[in-house]
């Protein structure tokens, strides 16, 4: 583990957000307030009360916000995208041990707006990464046809698609076929 359990949570939830986005066969799609509730579902959000209209707009924004940060040119940019995105949140960081998972911070104030969680806990999830200089391990899918993102936390730095199972195992099968037929071809 190359973050502690939340900062590694509050990642993951970047990536499903940024992806929720993606023009990808397959991709899931926030696309209005019952789909919100679903994402906040899937991804075990804590004190997240009734979301509204204006929730799901914030969240659209920091979605857009947040993939700027993954397509950053230079950790320079990064930094600027991600102060602009925590600077803009009440940020009340405090202990928590909420559903079984051992002391951690929360950057949100109790019953905070979606946006300001979001915001807070991720952005500051995203800062960490570039703090400890592992800016490049945030990354997109290098398949052609695929705009997904990840956060590679393998040991060695090898992760190169979005999921092993769908754009990896495509890939591999591609370059596998590309073999067999320039071989037939000598």
């Amino acid at each position: 583990m190359i973050f502690t359990h939340d900062t590694e949570h509050a990642l993951a939830v970047v990536v499903d957000l940024i992806n929720t986005g993606a023009a990808t066969a397959g991709a899931e799609s926030i696309g209005g307030v019952p789909g919100l509730r679903a994402f906040v579902e899937r991804n075990a959000f804590s004190d997240v009360g009734e979301l509204t209209d204006a929730d799901l707009a914030r969240v659209m924004d920091l979605r857009e916000r947040f993939h700027a940060v993954f397509r950053a040119p230079d950790v320079p940019s990064a930094v600027r995208l991600i102060n602009e995105i925590v600077g803009e949140v009440r940020t009340t960081p405090h202990l928590t041990d909420h559903d079984g998972y051992d002391w951690h911070v929360h950057f949100f104030a109790p019953g905070a707006p979606m946006g300001e969680h979001l915001a807070a806990d991720c952005g500051m999830a995203l800062a960490y990464v570039v703090a400890a200089g592992e800016f490049d391990r945030l990354r997109t899918c290098e398949a052609p046809d695929c705009s997904r993102v990840l956060v590679d936390l393998s040991r060695n730095r090898c992760r190169r698609y979005c999921d092993s199972r769908t754009c990896g195992n495509r890939m591999h099968v591609a370059a596998y076929r590309a073999r067999q037929r320039e071989s037939a071809v000598r």
